[in-house]
C-alpha cells in the first residue's frame, strides 16, 4: 500500500507534456473481400494542451502507417549475350509490406535526420538494412529499387503537405490503401514535431483481414494444402472440359 502511494505521488510530480497528440481513424478494420479494390482511411486528431500555444518554431504533424514487416529478395538483371539474366541478389532482412507517410510540410523541414534515425519515420529508415551491405557492393541501389518498385504499386507513399493543420490544434488527412494489401496488423503512428524534433507521439492499430470466400480459400491453402491442390486440379479439369464442350456445340 505504501509503495503504491509513493508511485502515485511520483507520477503526479512528473511534469505534464506541453503538447500531446490525440488522434483517431475513420475505421480500424479493413475487410479484404473477393471484390476488394482498395480503401481510404480518414485520419483526424487534435493537439491537447495545458497552456497556450508555444511561440517560435511552428508545429507540424506526421502520420505514418506501416504494414506487416517481411523479408524481401531483390535481384539485379543485366543483359548478357543478348538475354536478361540475374547477376546480383540482395536479401533485405525486413521491410514493411505497406508504408505511407503524410506530413504538414516537406519531410526534411519537419523532421531532423537525428529524429528520423531514432523513430524510423521516413521510408528508407523504415527498411531494415542490417547485413545487406555485406552481400553486395552497391547496397543502397537495391534499397532504392525496392522503394521505386513499391512506390509504383502505391505500396510506398510519401505525401508531403498532405496533412491539413488548423490553428496548430486540429489536423486531418486521408490515406489510400491499395487493393494489393498484405493481411495483418497495420501500425498507425502520429508524431508532433517542432524544430525538427519529436515532442509527442501516439500509436494505434488497423486490422486488415480477409473475409468471406477470400478467408476460406486462404485458410484452405495454408491449413490443408493437399485438399487445396486437389480442388484446384478439379476446377481446372472442369473448366477445360466445359470449354471443350462449348467449342463442340459451336462447331456443330
Amino acid at each position: 500500500m505504501l509503495l503504491r502511494a509513493i508511485l502515485l505521488c511520483a507520477l503526479m510530480a512528473l511534469p505534464a507534456k506541453a503538447e500531446e497528440v490525440v488522434a483517431g481513424l475513420s475505421q480500424a478494420r479493413v475487410a479484404i473481400t473477393t471484390g476488394f479494390s482498395g480503401s481510404e482511411i480518414l485520419v483526424f486528431g487534435a493537439v491537447k494542451r495545458q497552456s497556450p500555444i508555444p511561440q517560435g518554431e511552428p508545429l507540424h504533424v506526421i502520420v505514418a502507417i506501416s504494414g506487416p514487416n517481411q523479408p524481401v529478395t531483390i535481384r539485379k538483371k543485366d543483359r548478357q549475350f543478348g538475354i536478361w539474366v540475374n547477376t546480383e541478389t540482395a536479401r533485405i532482412p525486413t521491410a514493411p509490406s505497406f508504408y505511407a507517410v503524410s506530413t504538414t510540410a516537406p519531410l526534411d523541414t519537419v523532421l531532423s535526420p537525428e529524429a528520423d534515425e531514432k523513430h524510423k519515420i521516413s521510408i528508407p529508415k523504415s527498411i531494415r538494412q542490417t547485413g545487406i551491405f555485406l552481400q553486395v557492393e552497391d547496397a543502397a541501389a537495391f534499397v532504392d529499387a525496392l522503394i521505386r518498385i513499391r512506390s509504383k504499386e502505391e505500396l510506398y507513399q510519401l505525401r508531403e503537405s498532405a496533412v491539413e493543420l488548423t490553428d496548430e490544434t486540429l489536423f486531418r488527412t486521408s490515406v489510400k490503401l491499395p487493393a494489393n494489401l498484405t493481411e495483418g496488423d497495420y501500425a498507425a503512428r502520429f508524431f508532433l514535431t517542432r524544430g525538427g524534433e519529436v515532442i509527442d507521439q501516439h500509436q494505434t492499430t488497423i486490422n486488415v483481414r480477409k473475409v468471406g470466400l477470400e478467408r476460406w480459400i486462404y485458410n484452405l491453402a495454408h491449413d490443408l494444402p493437399l485438399v487445396y491442390g486437389l480442388l484446384s486440379l478439379a476446377v481446372a479439369i472442369a473448366a477445360g472440359w466445359g470449354a471443350s464442350a462449348v467449342f463442340r456445340l459451336i462447331r456443330f
